[in-house]
């Protein structure tokens, strides 16, 4: 056994572990998190807004490839940092879990509580810059090459650049990407656009100003109505119920709730749950609250006005949600969310609060507005004969899960503890007898799938459940659909979709999350969907002499003072996943490269190289499907998978320039 001891122990100083392990503070080096890095730098401001001292926000896209974020709030403190003794806006920007969210009085309602985003965007740029005005004066700060300072401090003071009024305070922060950390750091501007827009529906009064200098345009957000005029802008391609969103505010306590909801002509439903303008995409007490009051209160009118009989059972919570479009938005001061990434609200205050207020409110609205509580009541009962009806059909495809043909194609696993099996969907039986060799059988499935699934978008239970793709799915899950739903029941702890790197391959792909989204969105909020990633190349080449690592050069020092050669690596293979890898190892000079492979089907692997690459949990790599947006989850599903044309074109030749051929 080799010797491990304290001096095998790495200790990452400061920014360096961001640097080291980018994915854990932004989620990933690609799109999503290059322009997570600009969310972070808008929550600082934003929060300024909802401490009532900002009422604009300035956003540049610059010709240089730089963001530049400025608001007209208070200004980051530049006098000294008590324990730090530097200058507290240089503690903000370089030092981990550092920020004005902790104390509780800097900041009484704030969406950013950890204290890492303004300090891990500088640790993952070349450079930074941070303009400050405070007290009549203009003090600036800079950092380069992931987070290190460069002005010299002048009596441990930052230096004053310029002068301005002193009621002209604020705080300005410009940076650059890395372009050996990410993917790409082209930024696009249209998602850009969007997120601004929804800031501004989240913060009714807050000015968003953007300036795009490559493009030459510039579009300003104001939105006075707030979350009303969010509903109407999700609805805006769809037939309402009723032409106004209905809108209830109220307080609880020293929370403050917002809900605004319209209904619709479609099958699905939609609650988006904010919680300090924070995206709360797993939902959690506040949507549980909302949940139960609307059913509550719609059930006790169906009674009141006689559209429930005596012998008639109450609506089903879902039947009244049904074409439902709601926005919850709470102000909470000390909101308890689940780890960075913030999904999911756990306060039970929260749920109070959502209840009381929007139970009383929507009862005096409502009474107000009895033509629209017919239409909605209308609207519940079509959804609960709907129900009545699909519940038949489901549970007689239910009854015939455990007999269905289209099961046997299933390749089981041995093992019958879930929290160690996956189950493979892979396109096609070809695919499906390579996985099938290459798999591990004691906890790895394969089900094979013939052709491309039914595209679930605007479609029926009832329908749906006549496919026999989808069937062959719901039986080998074995958690049920619908109302018989139940993630305890799920076989298996992961569902990786396995498809060719083509365009079928991500079609189908595209399809099978669509149902997951749909009908079994348990699935994804739980992270039990996964994307597999088979490589998209195979590199033949010959190392030129030089390690290709730092271990590998301490090995041949070694082996150089013991007297023995240092061994250079000939003729080896490397895997690679996409074009940005490739690109990197390319510009690796020790490697020679003698032949490159690319991968377009499983077929073209075999079944031990499958293995390797994409099977192995040891090598493998694989992608969780998770929702981060809510709203931009739903618009894009409706926009991609609907039979509605017209928006579909738009997307496409919007993201067109972003796109790479499979020619």
């Amino acid at each position: 056994m080799s010797d491990y001891s304290g001096k095998d122990i790495v200790i990452l100083e400061g920014l360096e572990a961001v640097r080291k392990r980018p994915g854990m503070y932004i989620g990933s080096t690609g799109s999503r998190g290059l322009h997570h890095l600009i969310w972070e730098i808008l929550d600082n401001s934003i929060d300024e807004h909802l401490a009532g001292f900002c009422d604009e926000i300035s956003l540049t896209l610059q010709r240089d490839g730089g963001i530049c974020v400025e608001d007209n709030g208070r200004g980051v403190p530049v006098d000294l940092h008590p324990t730090k003794k530097i200058p507290t806006v240089r503690v903000v920007y370089t030092i981990l879990h550092a920020g004005g969210k902790f104390a509780g009085s800097a900041y009484k309602v704030s969406g950013g509580l950890h204290g890492v985003g303004s300090s891990v965007v500088n640790a993952l740029s070349t450079r930074m810059t941070v303009e400050v005005k405070s007290g009549g004066q203009i003090y600036r700060d800079e950092y380069a090459d992931g987070g290190k300072p460069v002005i010299a401090l002048e009596k441990g003071m930052l230096p004053v650049v310029g002068k301005c009024a002193k009621s002209n305070t604020g705080t300005k922060v410009t940076f650059y990407p890395d372009e050996e950390i990410f993917e790409t750091t082209t930024f696009k501007p249209e998602v850009i656009k969007k997120k601004l827009k929804e800031i501004a529906f989240l913060n009714k009064n807050l000015k968003l100003n953007y300036k795009n200098e490559i493009d030459q345009e510039e579009a300003t957000y104001l939105e006075e109505q707030g979350i009303q005029s969010f509903v109407r802008y999700i609805n805006r391609g769809a037939t309402t119920l009723h032409k106004e969103p209905i809108y209830i505010e109220g307080k609880s306590g020293d929370i403050e709730v917002e809900v605004a909801l319209q209904y619709t002509n479609n099958f699905s439903e939609q609650i988006n749950p904010y919680c300090n303008r924070i995206n709360v995409v797993d939902g959690g007490t506040l949507v549980t609250g909302f949940k139960t009051a609307l059913t509550r209160v719609m059930n006790s009118y169906a009674r009141e006005l006689g559209v429930l009989k005596d012998k008639d059972e109450n609506f089903d919570g879902k039947d009244i949600r049904n074409g439902l479009v709601a926005i919850i938005s709470i102000k909470h001061p000390d909101p308890q969310f689940e780890g960075q990434t913030k999904t999911k609200l756990g306060n039970t205050d929260a749920k109070t609060a959502v209840e009381d207020v929007f139970g009383a409110e929507v009862q005096h609205y409502l009474d107000k507005n009895v033509e629209i509580l017919k239409k909605i009541l209308d609207n519940s009962l079509k959804s609960y004969n709907a129900r009545k009806a699909s519940d038949k059909a489901r549970t007689a495809v239910l009854k015939q899960l455990n007999d269905l043909d289209s099961k046997s194609k299933l390749a089981s696993c041995t093992s019958k503890k879930p929290e160690e099996c996956e189950v493979y969907i892979v396109e096609g039986d070809s695919a499906g007898g390579t996985v099938k060799t290459a798999r591990n059988r004691k906890t790895q499935a394969v089900l094979p799938l013939r052709g491309k699934i039914l595209n679930v978008e605007k479609a029926s239970l009832e329908k749906i459940l006549q496919n026999n793709e989808i069937k062959s799915m719901i039986a080998s899950f074995g958690c049920g659909i619908g109302d018989d739903f139940d993630i305890a029941k799920l076989r298996y702890d992961k569902i990786i979709i396995l498809t060719d790197a083509d365009v079928d391959g991500a079609h189908i792909s595209t399809l099978l999350l669509t149902f997951f989204y749909r009908f079994m969105p348990e699935l994804i909020y739980e992270g039990k969907i996964y994307r597999g990633l088979p490589p998209l190349y195979k590199v033949d080449f010959e190392n030129t002499g030089k390690a290709s690592s730092q271990k590998e050069s301490e090995k041949a020092i070694a082996e150089k003072k013991s007297g023995k050669a240092a061994r250079k690596k000939k003729k080896q293979s490397e895997y690679i996943f996409n074009d940005f890898e490739l690109e990197k190892f390319r510009k690796n000079k020790d490697n020679k490269i003698l032949g490159i492979q690319r991968y377009k089907g499983l077929g073209e692997m075999d079944a031990e190289q499958l293995w390797e690459t994409t099977l192995n949990p040891e090598t493998r790599i694989l992608a969780q499907v998770s929702i981060s947006d809510t709203v931009e989850a739903d618009d894009i599903t409706t926009t991609l998978m609907s039979t509605n044309v017209p928006p579909r074109r738009q997307f496409i030749m919007e993201e067109a320039k972003f796109a790479t051929l499979d020619i």
